[in-house]
């Protein structure tokens, strides 16, 4: 695992949890055959590394929603 990059990636996430979630999600999606968003270094490069530089490459990004108990409640009475 790359020191550098785990740090430039905490840097564009800015949530820690948020990052080691979307990294551990991608390596699994990539150990299951999906195929990386961009051409790995080197064939023996680890998984971690390539979601690592697809997040601070900009290739993997999160949308973060919120809930609002409010709104569906009011969705619920209708």
């Amino acid at each position: 695992m790359n020191a550098e990059l785990i740090e430039k990636a905490k840097l564009k996430m800015g949530s820690v949890p948020l990052l080691v979630n979307m990294v551990s999600r991608r390596v699994r999606q990539l150990n299951a055959g999906m195929r990386p968003y961009l051409k790995p270094l080197s064939p023996s490069e680890e998984k971690v590394d390539i979601a690592l530089r697809e997040i601070v490459e900009g290739k993997l990004t999160a949308e973060i929603g919120y809930f609002d108990p409010s709104s569906s409640a009011s969705a619920a009475s209708h």
